[in-house]
């Protein structure tokens, strides 16, 4: 059976190297650099819709709902952690988002920075910890199932040339 969170993972290598690039841009700011609206601009659309609405609906709406319903193959359950640091995500987004339109140079630097801290961590955890949970704890059923889910969401909501257009949004090469 097909590996069912390489995709997932080439997806958190293409949101690390994002972080690279916003992190980058959180130290020229801290060197005296005013906030560029058009930088954040394009970052916050990254966020919203290539970590959020297609890496993260993938995760939510179908792994850790199938891994859920099969909790009795899990020896522990990280998925409420999980979840719970994809709400906290959203509020260093959120705040971002604030900063930038206050333009709040001390707010934006925060949540820019927890929020990339936060994500690094976090794909530590699911590409260490939580993908080799699910590589093992589900059936070749369960897999065949999660990747047709997968293919379907792709197809339906995010096709190759929207998710290619979010990923050329800060010219962040994509991993294969």
């Amino acid at each position: 059976m097909k590996n069912i969170t390489n995709d997932l993972s080439n997806e958190h290598q293409n949101i690390l190297k994002f972080i690279d690039v916003l992190l980058a841009e959180c130290e020229r700011l801290e060197t005296g650099h005013v906030i560029d609206p058009t930088f954040f601009e394009k970052a916050l659309y990254f966020i919203k819709n290539y970590a959020d609405r297609f890496h993260h609906a993938k995760e939510e709406d179908i792994l850790f709902k199938i891994m859920l319903e099969n909790q009795g193959g899990l020896h522990c359950n990280p998925i409420p952690v999980m979840l719970h640091e994809h709400e906290t995500g959203r509020e260093y987004v959120k705040g971002l988002e604030e900063g930038v339109n206050e333009c709040n140079k001390v707010k934006v630097l925060e949540n820019a920075k927890m929020y990339g801290y936060l994500l690094q961590d976090h794909i530590y955890k699911e590409d260490n910890i939580l993908y080799p949970m699910a590589e093992q704890a589900l059936s070749d059923i369960q897999k065949a199932m999660i990747l047709n889910m997968y293919k379907e969401v792709e197809e339906s909501k995010f096709p190759k040339e929207i998710v290619e257009e979010y990923l050329t949004v800060l010219n962040i090469q994509a991993t294969e």
